[in-house]
């Protein structure tokens, strides 16, 4: 299943609750506070529309699809399994 990196921007009105949830129930982690990973099947036009009613008309949305080859590398992660993650989905640190 390919890896995805969603990040938003909500602007005027900041109410997260239902893109949250969203993110949540296809088990993505929160590394950052507006940035999730995770391994979902289908591909990011597909995301962008799902994704697209919970959010308001003048807040940013983006979806990558990271690939196994990706270079990272993170400091201070909020979630403790940003590591395993990535280590799982992207391979080793470099």
């Amino acid at each position: 299943m390919p890896a995805y990196m969603i990040s938003y921007d909500l602007r005027k009105v900041r109410n997260y609750d239902a893109l949250v949830k969203q993110l949540k129930d296809w088990d993505c982690i929160a590394p950052l506070q507006s940035l999730w990973l995770g391994q979902l099947r289908g591909n990011s036009v597909a995301f962008r529309q799902l994704l697209a009613p919970l959010i308001d008309g003048d807040d940013g949305l983006l979806i990558i699809e990271i690939k196994p080859t990706a270079d990272w590398a993170y400091l201070r992660a909020n979630d403790a399994r940003t590591g395993d993650w990535l280590k799982n989905n992207l391979g080793s640190e470099i």
